[in-house]
């Protein structure tokens, strides 16, 4: 069996599965998850990867990363901005694939949103010499940059608003010769817009100047993708944007592609991407009453968080093979290890996210005397909740969930230390789970409270933030359709119903306009599932857990699209599916377990 290199690309060495294995891996799918399959190819996974000198494979169990410096590396006072573009060829409806384009299907809406949208420019690149913190060398990572890049951070902020799209062009701009881990092709999920599925980010539509995913007719060196900003329920209201209730805020932007996830990531391909409306509206000096006045740019401020693991030689290390990846035994916060941010008296809205690829956190605000200092929790998952919880004391995040927390440094005088501490553990090496909560925590990024603010602060937390949109009647509840879905171990890698996914073929179908109940279930214990479902916010109806109904969290009752699923436990989803068709997945985003391929593809039609 000829092995396979992580230098290939999605698609590539077909010949690598025997007639066994080709049951498991379908047209379009890497046969490395063939490969995997047989225990003799699990034991040979450390030899398969050839990496450079610079990513050598450590033997057995991995040794720690090597001591970093802390609070030597400094984030920026605000977060840069992507700004606009003029982008030539202009968009079109159809795939420019004589200009360069990827071969995707037609934009959906094309009339509706896509002659008003406001052009962006997004490259991904090598981005060389960035340092991690100053005890480690300066290292390439990859990036989603602007034509002309701030090199202070690896991705820009996307501020947008509802009811004003964006065409945002993604170029591929990868060395197509790349080895190592990672694979030099993309495909950008924006988490989790309300979208077309050709803008979607899936993950079988991955590209690059010479390579095409199985759901693209042709590769392309940039594909275009039309985010329409509206609501969901924009059909079913017929107003002009849809349901205000179903405003998400807080989305991310990433690499999806297939097999590769975890690795791309890792590589450092995520950015944030904030949407705004008249409530949530990005300006804590809006006039208009309905404004919650929230604090705003400058000092809304996203953070994100990922486990990294590196070798002997202070150079970043993942194995993509093995289906128990790697667990990172250092945070990178904006890709940064153990920054400081300094701040002024006043408030700030801190977007937290758990990038990913394995570990869990559970985050507090601490003095140096480790004493926790509490502040206002006020969305999650990206969704405004209907009130804040204040006087809060943690946030715990399963990967790619998200906490807007709200925190008043006015309470302190200039010159205070204060400090995000993660209390939450892993077993050594273990990506399947967290441990415990254990006191007084690892350190991650350092606040300095440094200045006055330069005018007064006129931000505020209001009582009531944003409404939910109702539930259905118990009745009307209990008439819908129930769709089951287990997530398990299977074969060494990881399965939803007892399949592998397949991205050529939908495992569920539903009409346009439908809803249901979704049931995501754990039947093994040991192993926790973020899972995620694309396209559509969902409303969490009942949790149990070992056979025993359990309390949904307050902060979980609001409109979610991660659902943590711990051991043997079944959790209940009220699912819509709205105003566009096409492709979707749902997946875990453990990463390791999605590229291992607890992931299923289901349409709208």
């Amino acid at each position: 069996m000829k092995p396979v290199l992580p230098s290939q690309g999605p698609g590539e060495a077909q010949d690598v599965a025997t007639p066994a294995d080709q049951s498991m891996a379908p047209p379009g799918q890497l046969s490395r998850r063939g490969f995997l399959q047989g225990s003799a190819a699990l034991a040979a996974a450390p030899l398969i990867l050839a990496p450079s000198r610079s990513e050598a494979l450590l033997p057995g169990e991995f040794p720690p990363s090597p001591a970093t410096v802390p609070w030597q590396e400094f984030l920026p006072d605000a977060p840069p901005l992507l700004y606009g573009s003029t982008l030539n060829p202009p968009p079109s409806e159809l795939a420019n694939i004589a200009a360069g384009e990827a071969g995707r299907p037609a934009h959906q809406r094309w009339a509706q949103f896509g002659p008003q949208a406001e052009h962006y420019e997004l490259h991904v690149a090598q981005r060389e010499n960035w340092v991690f913190n100053p005890a480690y060398p300066p290292q390439p990572v990859w990036t989603y940059q602007a034509k002309q890049p701030d090199l202070s951070v690896l991705s820009p902020v996307v501020h947008a608003h509802y009811g004003h799209p964006v065409l945002c062009r993604i170029f591929n701009d990868l060395p197509g010769n790349h080895t190592g881990f990672g694979t030099p092709e993309i495909s950008t999920h924006l988490h989790n817009a309300h979208v077309g599925s050709e803008s979607d980010g899936f993950p079988g539509d991955y590209y690059s100047a010479t390579k095409a995913g199985p759901s693209l007719t042709a590769p392309g060196g940039f594909k275009d993708h039309l985010y329409s900003n509206i609501y969901a329920g924009y059909d079913e209201l017929q107003n002009g944007i849809g349901d205000y209730r179903e405003a998400l805020g807080t989305l991310f932007y990433h690499d999806h592609t297939l097999d590769f996830t975890a690795p791309n990531i890792v590589r450092g391909l995520v950015g944030f991407f904030l949407l705004f409306d008249h409530i949530d509206s990005g300006n804590e000096k809006d006039p208009n009453p309905a404004a919650l006045r929230l604090p705003s740019h400058p000092y809304d401020y996203p953070l994100a968080f990922g486990d990294r693991r590196f070798d002997p030689n202070g150079m970043l290390y993942y194995d993509q093979v093995s289906p128990e990846g790697v667990l990172g035994d250092k945070v990178v916060v904006n890709g940064k290890i153990e920054p400081v941010l300094r701040v002024a008296r006043r408030k700030y809205r801190f977007r937290l996210l758990n990038g990913g690829p394995s570990r869990f956190y559970q985050f507090y605000l601490t003095r140096s005397n480790n004493v926790i200092q509490p502040f206002t929790y006020i969305a999650n998952d990206g969704n405004l909740l209907d009130k804040p919880l204040l006087n809060r004391l943690f946030v715990r995040l399963g990967v790619a969930e998200r906490g807007d927390i709200v925190v008043d440094f006015s309470r302190y005088p200039v010159g205070t230390e204060l400090y995000l501490v993660n209390r939450l553990t892993h077993r050594p090496e273990d990506t399947r789970r967290p441990y415990q909560v254990k006191a007084p925590g690892d350190r991650v990024l350092k606040f300095v409270v440094d200045r006055e603010p330069p005018e007064q602060d006129l931000s505020r937390v209001p009582s009531t933030l944003r409404p939910l949109p109702p539930l259905p009647s118990t009745a009307q509840l209990a008439a819908l359709p129930v769709r089951k879905f287990v997530f398990e171990r299977r074969q060494n890698m990881w399965a939803i119903n007892g399949q592998f996914v397949d991205v050529t073929t939908p495992r569920a179908v539903m009409p346009l306009g439908s809803m249901e109940i979704w049931e995501l279930t754990s039947i093994d214990d040991g192993w926790d599932h973020p899972i995620h479902i694309h396209l559509e916010e969902g409303r969490i109806l009942s949790k149990s857990i070992d056979g025993r109904n359990v309390t949904v969290p307050i902060h979980e009752r609001g409109r979610k699209d991660v659902y943590v699923i711990e051991g043997f436990a079944t959790t209940r989803v009220l699912m819509r599916f709205r105003d566009y068709k096409g492709k979707y997945v749902m997946h875990c985003h453990n990463l390791i377990h999605e590229d291992h391929a607890m992931m299923l593809r289901w349409d709208v039609v």
